[in-house]
């Protein structure tokens, strides 16, 4: 049978079955929430379990795994492109876009797919959020919170920050408080904390490798500094977390 043949035949099946595919205008609007960094929107999404609902998705494989993942995969791909068109950096979007696929092929269940297919659009969701922020944020405080990802195992100074921003560092620091809610010590704390996070997570690393990467002054002050922010110490933190999630 050739392709042609085949295709009227399929035609006519799906004519018949009258299974109808999701409206595109309910797509574009979650592609829509997760370019724009609509937290609540996409929570909801994910709440229903949308992306697993077969009512409406469409058979890319006659195997439901392989079908997921093909449709985890067109997923990954369009929300990529529109945050790329919503301000994202395109490295920082296709890396990502790569990290999550790659993470998906590995995994062998309907149910594990779903749950990555949560964290992957939260992720591209939140990092929307902060591209939205940033964009209403003065440029001095742009490039030290660019300055403080880039330099998060090191030790970062108020004085080091300003000198990098060309401010002195009471008006950083004032400036800091009025656009961020929050002082630029503290704001350096978190980064480093949110980073111990995804060390316990991926890495192996042990509390003092981790303290001494994250330039903490001792691995007591980064366990007390961590439990502080995160309500647990970085061991229970591990034992409950190490590569569960993303």
């Amino acid at each position: 049978m050739n392709l042609r043949n085949e295709w009227f035949q399929q035609e006519l099946q799906k004519s018949e079955e009258s299974i109808p595919h999701r409206p595109l205008e309910e797509e574009y609007t979650f592609y829509q929430a997760v370019s724009s960094g609509d937290m609540d929107f996409v929570q909801k999404n994910c709440r229903e379990n949308t992306f697993t609902n077969p009512e409406g998705m469409g058979i890319l494989s006659a195997n439901p795994l392989t079908n997921i993942k093909y449709h985890f995969v067109v997923t990954v791909a369009m929300i990529t492109r529109r945050c790329v068109e919503a301000g994202m950096e395109l490295e920082q979007a296709f890396r990502l876009s790569d990290f999550y696929i790659l993470k998906m092929d590995a995994y062998s269940s309907i149910e594990d797919i779903s749950k990555l297919h949560k964290q992957m659009v939260l992720d591209y969701t939140r990092k929307m959020l902060l591209v939205k922020k940033s964009n209403a944020l003065s440029k001095p405080i742009v490039l030290c919170m660019d300055y403080i990802y880039s330099h998060i195992n090191q030790r970062i100074t108020v004085e080091e920050l300003a000198e990098y921003a060309d401010l002195s560092p009471s008006y950083l620091s004032r400036l800091f408080k009025k656009e961020l809610n929050i002082s630029v010590s503290d704001y350096i704390c978190e980064m480093k904390i949110e980073k111990a996070q995804h060390l316990l997570k991926y890495s192996d690393y042990s509390l003092v490798e981790i303290a001494n990467y994250l330039a903490f002054s001792s691995q007591s002050h980064f366990i007390q500094t961590f439990k502080k922010l995160i309500g647990v110490t970085p061991k229970k933190y591990r034992d409950h977390y190490y590569r569960t999630s993303w």
